[in-house]
């Protein structure tokens, strides 16, 4: 008899082990809230194996650690730039734009990278909106005249000469998040206030009104390399942001037979990455 119960009882626990991971299954089946409008584009994979992959090939190349980017921040500015590649949405496919605003504002925060070649092309500092908070940015809208900063994936457009000199316009592509940046005048453009120099001075670098501003005489370099249509992200860990990115919650994986190429060396040559140490 008791022979029997213990049988029993390992065959219940098969059977509860089996229902289980039949029950994960088909939760994770389930498309996400904020993926209704927005299909898979390549496949089923809530794991995307292969986009997961390219993208810490990418990330370890160019050593993007030491200069302060966390793995997790890449992979999904990684995967909202493939979304927007495989949709016909960028002009310029080779460049992605990290707007790193889970940093503090001390830190350089901006990373232009060229994901084709796997090279980091400028790292500097970039300003928050003044309402968004102070060392760090932690409030964030979508709204006129909030002086805060916003979120998500856009992508870069035209150029003009205003007030603040020259300056690049975005077009926000998420709805709700930030399509109005710009009504709104969010645009990149450089600032006096934005450099290490401020920085120690004040403890903190200038704000702005909204706009992702960087180093004076700098932003022109930073504008002509990305305007036109590549990628640019602006990242927070904002909970009510990553559950409603339709972006950050789709479900889709990279072709199997993309490869990396990778003949060029993530230890850049002279001159490639003098930003780095711009003030």
């Amino acid at each position: 008899m008791p022979g029997i119960l213990k049988l029993s009882g390992k065959t219940l626990i098969i059977g509860f082990i089996l229902i289980s991971v039949q029950s994960f299954a088909r939760n994770d089946d389930k498309k996400l809230p904020g993926e209704k409008n927005f299909p898979s584009l390549l496949s089923n994979s809530a794991n995307s194996p292969v986009l997961k992959k390219t993208a810490d090939s990418i990330y370890d190349l160019i050593s993007l650690r030491e200069y302060g980017l966390e793995r997790d921040v890449f992979f999904n500015a990684f995967k909202g730039y493939q979304y927007l590649e495989k949709r016909g949405k960028l002009a310029k496919t080779n460049l992605l734009t990290i707007c790193d605003y889970s940093q503090s504002s001390n830190n350089k925060r901006l990373y232009v990278i060229d994901v084709v070649n796997s090279r980091l092309l400028f790292n500097t500092f970039v300003s928050h909106g003044k309402n968004s908070g102070n060392e760090f940015a932690t409030s964030f809208s979508n709204h006129n005249n909030s002086n805060k900063s916003s979120l998500g994936f856009m992508v870069t457009g035209s150029t003009y000469s205003g007030k603040a000199g020259y300056c690049m316009r975005f077009n926000g592509i998420e709805a709700g998040i930030n399509d109005r940046v710009k009504s709104r005048g969010i645009v990149l453009h450089g600032s006096r206030f934005v450099n290490e120099d401020i920085m120690s001075a004040r403890g903190t670098i200038g704000k702005s009104l909204g706009c992702p501003a960087v180093p004076f005489g700098l932003h022109t370099r930073i504008i002509d390399a990305i305007k036109g249509g590549s990628c640019f992200f602006v990242n927070s860990p904002d909970q009510w942001y990553v559950n409603n990115s339709t972006i950050l919650n789709s479900r889709f994986d990279l072709a199997p037979a993309m490869q990396l190429q990778t003949t060029a060396s993530a230890n850049t040559e002279n001159g490639n990455l003098s930003t780095a140490t711009v003030k």
